[in-house]
């Protein structure tokens, strides 16, 4: 018997696919406030998340819930502005049902970004962090359960999911553009309450240098089902416990990002003229 899980997203393809004009090569996912602080590209179509059959849709503020399809220069690009966390209560199926959909129209290339709180000490409210690897701290796992066989293997090699060649285009691209770009180790948690001064002490114990709660389940997704991956945080704040006089607030996130959006934005442009089709 057919997963349900491969119907839903069976019908979810079909639906955005009979929308478009070319199949998108890279998919972006933006994290908290960024939908408005990346902006729309001129051009292309613009798909709300409720009307793709299936689709969850975001309920966090900052998250717009709708994909952006279009070109950006000679690429064609999926904008996905807004995601779905595992705190809001759905099942860790809908937090990667987006990954899986773009996986299944052929999008090869997943960036991935997110705001976070600075664990480690030279890190600073507004840095922009390429990541090189994860903790999932969820206590959930998306590929729990029957193996989707069509999407990937049982036992996916998660060694590199945070594609080499990708972080060094990332690279080259924030040296031409002279974008500082910090390196760092995210922990993805539950949430949604913050995390305490004494489990950020214990993340940084870890080898963590960046804490929120998303991202993992994505790239897990996306590793299992073949994509490259490239991982870009904006740290909004310092961590519980980092700065003791320091109260944390969604706030303070939203406001970070709103400052440091357009210059992820160029970051991300640049790395996109790099990517070969």
């Amino acid at each position: 018997m057919r997963d349900e899980r491969w119907e839903r997203l069976t019908v979810a393809t079909e639906a955005v696919r009979a929308r478009l004009a070319e199949t998108p090569v890279v998919a972006i996912m933006l994290g908290s406030g960024l939908s408005d602080a990346f902006g729309v590209p001129d051009g292309g179509m613009r798909i709300p998340c409720s009307e793709i059959p299936g689709f969850p849709t975001p309920t966090v503020p900052g998250h717009a819930g709708e994909l952006w399809i279009g070109r950006i220069g000679r690429m064609p690009i999926l904008l996905q502005r807004g995601r779905t966390h595992y705190y809001e209560g759905g099942s860790m199926d809908d937090v990667v049902f987006a990954t899986r959909l773009y996986a299944r129209l052929g999008v090869k290339t997943l960036i991935v970004t997110n705001a976070s709180g600075a664990i480690r000490p030279d890190l600073r409210a507004g840095d922009l962090v390429l990541l090189t690897d994860h903790i999932n701290m969820l206590g959930a796992n998306p590929l729990r359960g029957p193996n989707l066989e069509e999407l990937g293997p049982r036992f996916p090699d998660m060694s590199a999911a945070y594609t080499p060649r990708l972080r060094a285009i990332a690279r080259e691209a924030a040296a031409a553009e002279k974008v500082e770009l910090k390196e760092g180790v995210y922990v993805a948690t539950l949430g949604p309450s913050y995390e305490t001064p004494a489990e950020i002490r214990a993340f940084r114990a870890m080898g963590a240098d960046l804490v929120g709660m998303s991202t993992a389940p994505e790239v897990i997704a996306a590793a299992h089902a073949g994509m490259e991956v490239l991982g870009i945080s904006i740290a909004t704040n310092l961590a519980a416990g980092v700065d003791p006089n320091a109260a944390l607030t969604h706030d303070e996130v939203m406001e970070t990002t709103r400052r440091k959006g357009a210059e992820l934005r160029r970051l991300i442009m640049a790395v996109l003229v790099r990517l070969k089709m």
